[in-house]
């Protein structure tokens, strides 16, 4: 019996250097993934978005007239269900900030291999949110105060985490899967992923990494 083939993920591929944009539509030729449409700028992105209305969006931050963060908050506010992956050269602790506050789904930088950029693509399609792991965790490490311009939330949580809650999210700020931190706890991977959803309404977030980063920022993991 045939199956009907699973219909494509479809990316939007926005940046302002024509041969990056060639460059990452070659990447991401894949059985699966479809590059529909390319923009040069942030405000075609945003443009573009509403006409094709893609899976995913690689936005690149600078770029002229609306540059990618900008970009990246018009689509959100037009409740597109387009996910914008960052893709950038700049290895900024205020972009990925300011990316993450604006609702991004993913942070990479333009080294990353090709395998990974396609995983990446694919696990935001899903609905997961990815952030290159060695930079999120320089960040992490080192984000002793926030960045000039970004809000500072409020320390005062209006209900507070339980200390198995706290494990878990001492555990997601270090960077494990929700395997890794199940089998740390010895808790099963449904319970773990109960906690997660309980600490994600409590520090109102919407993912893991949004969570390690406010987490960090509001003093409650070191």
């Amino acid at each position: 019996m045939n199956q009907t083939p699973s219909p494509k993920i479809t990316v939007l591929v926005a940046d302002d250097h024509p041969l990056v944009r060639e460059g990452l539509r070659s990447i991401l030729t894949a059985p699966d993934v479809q590059v529909i449409g390319e923009a040069g700028s942030g405000r075609q992105a945003v443009t573009l978005v509403e006409q094709l209305a893609p899976d995913v969006v690689l936005m690149d931050i600078r770029m002229p007239d609306m540059d990618g963060l900008a970009a990246l908050q018009a689509i959100n506010s037009a409740n597109s269900a387009a996910r914008v992956i960052i893709i950038t050269t700049y290895r900024s602790t205020a972009y990925l900030l300011r990316a993450l506050a604006a609702g991004a789904a993913g942070f990479v930088l333009k080294d990353i291999p090709r395998d990974e950029l396609l995983a990446t693509v694919r696990a935001v399609a899903r609905g997961e949110s990815r952030v290159d792991r060695e930079f999120l965790q320089n960040v992490l490490r080192d984000l002793d105060e926030p960045p000039e311009n970004l809000p500072v939330d409020d320390p005062v949580l209006p209900e507070p985490l339980t200390p198995r809650e706290m494990d878990v999210l001492r555990l997601l700020v270090e960077g494990l899967a929700n395997q890794g931190i199940a089998q740390t706890l010895t808790l099963s991977p449904g319970t773990v992923k109960s906690y997660l959803q309980s600490i994600f309404q409590k520090l109102n977030v919407s993912d893991r990494t949004q969570a390690a980063v406010k987490a960090i920022r509001l003093g409650l993991v070191k």
